[in-house]
């Protein structure tokens, strides 16, 4: 996620979680040092000198010609890659892709996918973009793009080439389980503006709010909801639901905002590098939500800036946390421009809850634990990934309450809230567990607006 400007405005702070969505940076001053004075193994000097002679090993005796640039980019983005799965170099088309990212809006065709499985599936068709127009639908499963299969290429090249400049042209093809044959769209791609902020007015007068990823105004946006949602309301707010799952993160700024409209006071959250706490955001008086009782629903892909969003609020017993632990990722990643328009996404510090908790490798206990009740699939969280940073302050928190849904009945899962397009006005009677668990604490009164009735 992106935190607050500090000490040099070229840099960044970003805690990503599982998207392809991610100044101040931290810098160690050495005094009375000098390269020179270092011995020969201890020198970046003596790495580099290395790193020349196989460039030119390579240059000169390979097979094929080579592109320098190709090879140093690649030498680079291996150095960075190495220290955690959330480290990276990007060139610089990955970087202004990476930007776009951050800033809710790019050039492309306007669809939400689902690339976690063995398909491309689409979610939502983005409202008012291309592929609503051209009559793309959620379910269509992505099987070309500009006549490259999905076989022939990765998931992420084949998403990136559906992006591209305004004006320009895409043909998409894709498989719908009504259709015998594939269907291809030709589309032209525009400035897409990727909402973050899903609403509406439940049963009882409780709110739903759904935050998808935080980005540029997603604090904004949630005021206008707020707004609109008050307006819709037939008497004062009872309940806030609101719906952290399947977020992967975003701007630490605007998480923070978010946080503070449902506190009064004390802390967000801390950022500390290599032990020492260098950030802490603390929260204001007149949060929107502040006096207001909340559900949070997380889910195992609930990551970064949303686990942070949510451990704030649990800590400071502001909120009942309904569903199943989240991802666990705790670190923090600082964006430094490098010249040529790349850039580095190098983790930097850890952010901790209000109560000391890492969240880092082990994530957001939920206060309610919603499972099915057969053997649960285990899912890929933090701690899985190759060089994951390893956990401290890891959270005792037990689950208060155990919730458990027949498969059989409750059509095998969770939805997935990413699907979901439409949320029942009385969730209740919902296919989706975790949801009717969460409004019905809410409709029932066992939230309060001080500690959580358990």
């Amino acid at each position: 996620m992106l935190a607050r400007r500090r000490l040099a405005r070229l840099a960044r702070h970003l805690a990503l979680g599982l998207c392809a969505f991610a100044g101040g940076a931290f810098a160690n001053a050495v005094a009375g040092s000098s390269a020179e004075a270092n011995p020969q193994a201890e020198s970046p000097y003596a790495a580099m000198g290395q790193l020349g002679r196989v460039l030119v090993t390579v240059e000169s005796d390979y097979v094929d010609p080579v592109d320098r640039a190709k090879i140093v980019n690649g030498a680079i983005s291996g150095m960075v890659s190495e220290l955690d799965p959330h480290s990276a170099y990007m060139d610089p088309q990955e970087y202004k892709e990476f930007q776009s990212d951050t800033e809710g809006q790019f050039g492309g065709i306007g669809v939400e996918v689902d690339a976690r499985t063995d398909a491309i599936t689409v979610l939502n068709p983005i409202e008012g973009a291309p592929a609503e127009r051209a009559g793309i639908k959620s379910g269509d499963r992505i099987v070309a793009v500009d006549g490259q299969p999905l076989g022939g290429t990765s998931f992420d090249k084949l998403l990136k080439k559906m992006r591209g400049a305004p004006g320009t042209h895409v043909k998409v093809t894709v498989r719908r389980e009504a259709a015998k044959e594939p269907l291809t769209f030709d589309l032209v791609r525009e400035i897409v503006h990727v909402p973050s902020i899903v609403s509406q007015m439940l049963a009882g007068n409780i709110a739903y709010l759904r935050i998808k990823q935080f980005q540029e105004h997603t604090h904004d946006d949630m005021l206008r909801a707020i707004g609109k949602l008050r307006a819709a309301a037939s008497g004062p707010i009872t309940g806030v639901l609101f719906d952290l799952r399947s977020n992967p993160g975003g701007l630490v700024d605007e998480a923070a905002a978010v946080a503070d409209e449902f506190l009064t006071e004390g802390t967000i959250y801390t950022m500390r590098h290599r032990g020492v706490v260098v950030e802490e955001a603390s929260a204001h008086g007149g949060g929107a939500f502040a006096d207001v009782p909340v559900v949070t629903l997380v889910n195992e892909w609930s990551a970064s800036a949303s686990e942070l969003v949510t451990g704030a609020l649990q800590d400071q017993k502001r909120t009942l946390v309904v569903g199943v632990r989240t991802f666990g990722k705790g670190s923090v990643q600082t964006i430094l421009d490098l010249p040529g328009g790349a850039g580095i996404r190098l983790t930097t510090a850890r952010y901790y809850t209000p109560g000391g908790h890492g969240i880092q490798a082990d994530g957001v206990h939920p206060d309610v634990l919603v499972q099915p009740d057969g053997d649960a699939k285990a899912s890929l969280r933090e701690s899985d990934l190759e060089g994951a940073l390893a956990p401290q302050g890891a959270s005792t928190r037990d689950a208060g309450v155990v919730v458990t849904y027949a498969t059989s009945t409750d059509a095998g899962a969770p939805a997935d809230p990413l699907s979901v397009r439409v949320i029942p006005t009385d969730p209740s009677s919902s296919t989706d567990p975790v949801l009717k668990v969460g409004f019905m604490l809410l409709r029932d009164r066992l939230v309060g607006h001080g500690p959580i009735v358990r």
